[in-house]
């Protein structure tokens, strides 16, 4: 379905973390004429704090907006640094040599098969998430063949069918960026860390990867961090 045929009164479930990519695919669907309805998920992640980001978001905009408790299937997937906090942080750039310890086994599986059960119990047409171009060295759920693959089963798994739209899968974090600064969006409403502090760490390779791409646009992000011995990257307040 193209933006521009957008039937009246059609409805999109947005997978919604709570993070920037979130947060600018959930305007997206807004500005493209979508009645959202917002979808978080609290897995046992460390950085759970996104949530409260996810919550006041939603509240801000009278839209929609389940926080869905999944932490039961916690013991299976709790091999992931992002979801064991006696696993250490991986700290610097953004990629697979440093990062893999992040992955969380199947996730996005799990969450689109609920937010496509989601879109069929509301009768929404599509559920939105935000994977993105960064994410395809790394994270095998967030690449173009699983994407293809999970549109086309959502298409035969109920007698409703669903489409997965993704439509940042070949923009880089910094295009995701460029298009919501476009939009008059403010991100200090967001939350990236991994680390789920206070303050953002500014260290780990998400927080980095944030600072990165706000570097790329010319501006400076307006999320706070906490202050440590060395900057990162000069983006660091």
């Amino acid at each position: 379905m193209s933006t521009s045929q957008t039937p009246h009164g059609a409805t999109a479930v947005v997978i919604y973390s709570g993070g920037m990519d979130s947060f600018t695919l959930l305007h997206r669907a807004l500005n493209e004429g979508y009645h959202v309805h917002a979808l978080s998920f609290h897995y046992g992640q460390r950085h759970a704090r996104e949530l409260d980001a996810a919550r006041q978001v939603c509240q801000h905009l009278s839209i929609p907006h389940q926080v869905v408790d999944i932490r039961a299937i916690h013991s299976l997937i709790d091999n992931s640094a992002l979801t064991n906090t006696d696993q250490v942080m991986p700290q610097g750039d953004y990629d697979a040599d440093n990062m893999a310890a992040t992955v969380v086994p199947n996730r996005n599986m799990i969450l689109l098969s609920l937010a496509i059960a989601n879109a069929v119990n509301i009768g929404a047409e599509r559920v939105d998430y935000g994977a993105h171009g960064g994410d395809h060295v790394l994270y095998p759920d967030c690449r173009p063949a699983f994407v293809e693959a999970m549109d086309q089963v959502a298409r035969i798994a109920n007698f409703s069918p669903v489409k997965v739209h993704a439509p940042y899968l070949h923009a880089s974090k910094a295009d995701i960026l460029q298009q919501g600064l476009a939009m008059g969006l403010d991100y200090r409403y967001t939350w990236t860390c991994y680390e789920g502090g206070e303050l953002a760490c500014g260290r780990c390779g998400s927080c980095r990867e944030r600072l990165a791409a706000f570097a790329a646009n010319g501006v400076t992000d307006p999320l706070p961090y906490a202050p440590h011995p060395y900057a990162p990257h000069p983006e660091v307040r």
